[in-house]
């Protein structure tokens, strides 16, 4: 079974994936996109609403800014990893991959990064929402208000949903491959 879009392939997914399984690794992926455009947005120069020394909008761009960057897209190739488990290249390295191309991906090479990462990134996640406004992070003097402040609180929110998607697919991915 492939995904199409007006009958072209573009990446085929892995064989008897239910559609809810699909739709929860995408939204997994997705669940990193507001927090990452927030801290692009930070990288290059948007006033963020923080007069704090480190993240004060005089900084930006700056030093900090490829940090930031970066953050946001290895957050996100990490979290375009979930695809793997719906798609083909989760279950068989694509062909064009220099050794390892062709071969099948032991089930535990999946499964047990899935699960670590899926642990930590929901205990991180709800571990900083209930101190969330601490005294050392939101509610922090120099730390953005008002609208600024639910702007950024409304980006940062998807993340709690990341580790409990991605147990739910690694989940799902281990219960089809071990049929």
């Amino acid at each position: 079974m492939a995904d199409t879009l007006d009958g072209a392939t573009l990446v085929p997914a892995a064989p008897h994936v239910p559609r809810s399984i699909r739709l929860a690794a995408h939204a997994a992926a997705l669940t990193l996109v507001p927090s990452g455009l927030w801290r692009i947005a930070v990288a290059v120069g948007w006033d963020s609403g923080f007069t704090d020394e480190v993240l004060h909008p005089e900084n930006f761009p700056g030093e900090g800014s490829p940090y930031l960057i970066g953050l946001s897209l290895f957050a996100e190739a990490l979290g375009l990893l979930t695809l793997g488990l719906v798609h083909s290249w989760g279950e068989e390295v694509p062909r064009w991959v220099p050794v390892l191309g062709g071969r099948r991906v032991p089930v535990p090479a999946a499964v047990i990064p899935a699960s670590i990462g899926a642990a930590l990134v929901t205990v991180v996640t709800f571990t900083g929402a209930f101190g969330w406004n601490d005294a050392d992070n939101m509610g922090a003097a120099g730390s953005p208000e008002g609208g600024l402040y639910w702007l950024m609180t409304a980006c940062y929110l998807p993340l709690l949903a990341w580790g409990p998607l991605l147990a739910v697919v690694t989940i799902a991915y281990y219960r089809r491959r071990c049929r």
